[in-house]
C-alpha cells in the first residue's frame, strides 16, 4: 500500500533525521525532495503546497531548534502534518438516529460501490453487532440488483428485492418500510453508479437523497484515480451533502495521491478502506496509522484489532493447551494456522503493518507463490483424518493419493510434509517456557533466508 510514496518518502527523510542541527538550507533540500515525492504521488498541487509550508514553519520554530535530536523532531512533525492532511483521527459512521439509520451509497460507476454496501454490512453486523438490510436502487447495470443479493447471502443480512422495471425512489421508500417492519438498524441503499458527472442522473440521485434523508451519504471512490477521485468528490458534494468517502483498490494503489488529496479538496473525512476483495477487506481509516505506515513505521494497532477480531480464540486455546501438555503439533492443527493467516490477510497484509517490514512484503508478494496456501490446504484436506493425526504414515501409495486428489506434485507434498516437521519442532520449544528463548532466537532472524535460512519470510519456500 503506498509503497512508493513510503519509499520516497523515507529516501527523503533519511537525509535530515541524523542530522545534530538544521538549518534553513538542509530543510530546503529535504522539503524539495518531499514535493517531489508528493506530487510524483499524484497529490493535488493546493495540498503539496499547503503540506510543505506547514512543514516548513514548524520545522524552523522552537520546537526543533530546543530539540536534543532535531531529525527526529523533523520526522515527528512531518507525521503530524500528513495526519492532519488526511484529517487527524478516525471519523466512524453517526447511526444516532431512529432505526433504521439508513446509509446512501455513491459514486463512478466500477468503483466498487456494491461490493463496499457488502462489506460495510458485514462490518456493522459482526463489530457492532447490527441488524443490518441491504437494498439495490440500481436499475440500470445488468445483474447489479442479483450482485447485491448474492453478497447478501454470502454476508448473512437481510435483501430487500427490488426489479429494473421500479424507479429508484419507490424501491429506496419501500425497503425502508421494509427495514421497520424487519426492526433492522441499518438500511444500506446501493445507487447506480454515474459514467460522469451528468445532470439526469445527478437530479435523481438528489431526489433520490431527498426521499428517504439518509443519515450518512458515502461517496465511493477508486483509489487509483489518484487526485481525480478528489476532483470527482468535490462534484458529487456540491449535488449531495456528503458525510464521508470510502477508497476502494487502496491495497493495489502504490501512490496515495487521492487519500492525501480527498479530505483537503473535499472538505469530507475519509470514513472507511477497501484494502482487497475479500469481503472482510473494509478498513475503518486512522490517519495516524496510515502516516505510520506511509513513513515505514508500521500499523502494530491495526495488526492487534485484525488479530482481535478474525483469529479464533477457541482453536487458538485449544493449540496452547495441546502444546503445553507435550501433545503433537499435527497437520490439522497446520491447517488451522493456515486458514488464521489467512483471514487476516495472509503474509504480505501481515507484513505491511509491522514496522520497517514494508519492503518485506513487497518483496513477499513478489517471491511467495500466493497460491501456496491454497495447494497446502488442498493437500491436508485430500489426506484422512488418521493421517493427519500422523503424518509419518504418509509414504508412497499414500503420497500418490493425497497428490491426484489435490492436484499437486509429490514434490509439494514432501516440502508441506518437511515444513510442518519444521513447525513442529518450533512448537516444541515453547512447551515449559521456551517461547521467551524462540523469540530470542527470532531476534536475529534480519539475514538473507529468514529464520533458520528457511528460504523466505516466516520460512515461507519461494517460487
Amino acid at each position: 500500500m503506498f509503497q512508493s510514496l513510503s519509499d520516497r518518502l523515507s529516501q527523503s527523510l533519511r537525509s535530515v533525521t541524523g542530522k545534530a542541527r538544521l538549518s534553513e538550507e538542509n530543510i530546503q533540500d529535504t522539503l524539495r525532495e518531499v514535493r517531489m515525492a508528493l506530487l510524483e504521488a499524484d497529490v493535488a498541487l493546493p495540498v503539496v503546497k499547503e503540506f510543505v509550508e506547514s512543514v516548513k514553519q514548524r520545522a524552523l520554530g522552537q520546537e526543533v531548534m530546543k530539540s536534543l535530536s532535531p531529525g527526529q523532531a523533523f520526522l515527528k512533525i512531518v507525521q503530524t502534518e500528513l495526519e492532519t492532511v488526511m484529517g487527524s483521527a478516525n471519523e466512524g459512521l453517526n447511526l444516532a438516529t431512529t432505526p433504521p439509520a439508513v446509509i446512501m451509497m455513491a459514486g463512478l460507476q466500477g468503483a466498487g460501490k456494491t461490493t463496499s454496501a457488502a462489506k460495510l454490512a458485514k462490518l456493522l453486523k459482526e463489530r457492532d453487532k447490527k441488524k443490518v438490510t441491504l437494498v439495490s436502487a440500481d436499475v440500470y447495470r445488468p445483474a447489479a440488483i442479483k450482485q447485491l443479493e448474492t453478497l447478501a447471502a454470502e454476508v448473512g443480512v437481510d435483501f430487500f428485492p427490488s426489479t429494473a422495471q421500479q424507479k429508484p425512489v419507490d424501491i429506496a421508500r419501500a425497503a425502508v418500510a421494509h427495514a421497520k417492519i424487519q426492526f433492522s438498524d441499518v438500511l444500506i441503499l446501493d445507487t447506480a453508479g454515474r459514467l460522469a458527472i451528468d445532470e439526469a442522473m445527478m437530479a435523481e440521485i438528489a431526489a433520490l437523497h431527498a426521499a428517504v434523508k439518509p443519515v450518512e451519504t458515502l461517496f465511493v471512490v477508486d483509489a487509483m484515480t489518484g487526485q481525480d477521485a478528489a476532483v470527482t468528490a468535490k462534484a458529487f458534494g456540491e449535488t449531495l451533502p456528503l458525510t464521508g468517502v470510502i477508497l476502494t483498490k487502496v491495497d493495489a494503489d502504490t501512490r496515495g495521491g487521492a487519500a492525501l488529496s480527498v479530505r483537503s479538496i473535499t472538505g469530507k473525512p475519509i470514513k472507511f478502506l477497501g484494502v482487497g476483495e475479500k469481503i472482510a477487506a473494509l478498513d475503518p481509516f486512522h490517519p495516524d496509522r496510515l502516516a505510520s505506515r506511509i513513513l515505514g513505521m508500521g500499523d502494530v494497532l491495526s495488526l492487534i484489532e485484525e488479530a482481535e477480531q478474525k483469529v479464533d480464540k477457541d482453536k487458538a486455546a485449544r493449540l496452547t493447551r495441546k502444546i503445553k501438555r507435550g501433545q503433537k503439533f499435527d497437520l490439522e492443527d497446520f491447517r488451522d494456522q493456515l486458514q488464521q493467516m489467512n483471514n487476516m490477510g495472509g503474509i504480505t497484509s501481515m507484513l505491511d503493518k509491522l514496522p520497517g517490514m514494508g519492503n518485506m512484503a513487497q518483496m513477499a508478494q513478489q517471491s511467495i507463490d500466493v497460491k501456496l496456501f491454497a495447494r497446502m490446504e488442498a493437500m491436508i484436506n485430500s489426506m484422512t483424518p488418521r493421517e493427519r493425526r500422523h503424518p509419518e504414515l504418509i509414504q508412497g501409495a499414500r503420497k500418490r493419493r493425497i497428490t491426484r486428489g489435490s492436484g499437486t506434485q509429490v514434490q509439494d507434498l514432501n516440502r508441506l510434509l518437511k515444513q510442518h516437521k519444521q513447525m513442529q519442532k518450533m512448537m516444541k520449544k515453547m512447551k515449559g517456557g521456551g517461547m521467551e528463548k524462540m523469540m530470542r532466537g527470532m531476534g536475529g532472524m534480519g539475514g538473507p533466508g529468514g529464520p533458520g535460512g528457511m528460504g523466505g519470510p516466516g520460512g515461507l519456500p519461494f517460487r
